[in-house]
């Protein structure tokens, strides 16, 4: 007769290939406004916690994704900008060997992004930061594809605009920038 799987073993299974886009996300979700490694361990403890209560336990992700926004909705309401923060996120952003022009564009694109409406910027970070399918964005959302890809492709249109009017252009493309922060 078989052994039931070792709790931590399972949840660790299962989290395995969320990994990458779970940080991605977190990544780009807490830009400025908290400390990542702080998001992703108050998720990762109550998602393990109350990993055997989780319904779909092979759509980890999902319910990873909107506990993390669950949390930093609860902690933006609590804090507003915090400068240190954002002086860490570009000393990961130099360490990952950014020049200071993209660190700046880093910051002025994230600023950007932070005045996208709420399922706008979650569904163009998802996509663009942590590599999901629109399918996936769908179901993250509990919405449909169709609907997914107008908010992916509104809020890089938003973005667009919003950047377009400054006298000095991007040093590095829209998509290149998301991608860095991790």
């Amino acid at each position: 007769m078989p052994l039931p799987p070792d709790p931590r073993t399972a949840f660790m299974e299962a989290y395995a290939p969320c990994h990458g886009p779970f940080v991605r996300y977190c990544s780009a979700l807490a830009y400025g406004r908290m400390d990542v490694q702080d998001l992703m361990q108050d998720v990762l403890l109550s998602a393990y916690s109350h990993f055997a209560e989780i319904r779909q336990q092979d759509d980890l992700l999902h319910y990873l994704v909107r506990a993390a926004r669950n949390r930093s909705i609860s902690l933006w309401r609590s804090k507003r900008e915090n400068v240190s923060l954002t002086e860490a996120h570009a000393r990961r952003l130099q360490a990952k060997g950014a020049t200071q022009e993209q660190i700046a564009d880093a910051d002025i694109l994230y600023r950007a992004m932070g005045k996208l409406p709420t399922l706008q910027r979650e569904a163009l970070v998802l996509f663009e930061v942590s590599g999901l399918s629109m399918a996936e964005i769908a179901a993250i959302q509990r919405t449909s594809e169709g609907t997914a890809k107008t908010r992916v492709s509104r809020a890089r249109t938003a973005l667009r605009n919003r950047l377009q009017g400054r006298a000095k252009p991007l040093a590095a493309s829209l998509p290149h920038l998301l991608i860095m922060l991790p």
